[in-house]
């Protein structure tokens, strides 16, 4: 394999991780929404970056997944297709981790969010399916 799939590949291993945490805290008895929501977003950020990294393209240093997804509709357009899933797990990347302003979730949220990523995970499993085995 060659290095930048490598690479690609421990990106989306750390996104796989991710989701894993999203997963186990759905399962839990007490649901801490806001770790579910921010591992959602975790988990796409990294996805997307993977994707970037495989194409050998610097990614951008950032959380807004906006910015993120602009780069990767320069490699696929058909990327645009993930843009409302984007919409729904962006504002989990900062707002949410520290205390102040912070939204107050629900498991809507939390279940939202979950089904969100999905659309970006098996996105780009459509592309890179080799390297999530």
């Amino acid at each position: 394999m060659d290095k930048k799939l490598e690479y690609a590949k421990r990106w989306f291993d750390k996104a796989k991780n991710d989701l894993l945490d999203a997963d186990n805290n759905l399962a839990a008895d007490k649901v801490p929404y806001d770790t579910v929501c921010f591992h959602c977003q975790q988990t796409a950020e990294k996805l997307l970056k993977g994707f970037l990294v495989a194409h050998g393209c610097e990614y951008p240093i950032t959380h807004n997944l906006f910015v993120i997804l602009d780069k990767v509709t320069e490699y696929d357009g058909l990327a645009e297709s993930l843009r409302e899933a984007i919409a729904l797990l962006n504002p989990y990347a900062v707002e949410i981790r520290y205390p102040g302003d912070e939204l107050t979730l629900t498991i809507d949220n939390a279940t939202e969010a979950r089904q969100a990523v999905q659309k970006v995970l098996e996105w780009v499993q459509q592309k890179f399916g080799q390297l999530f085995e």
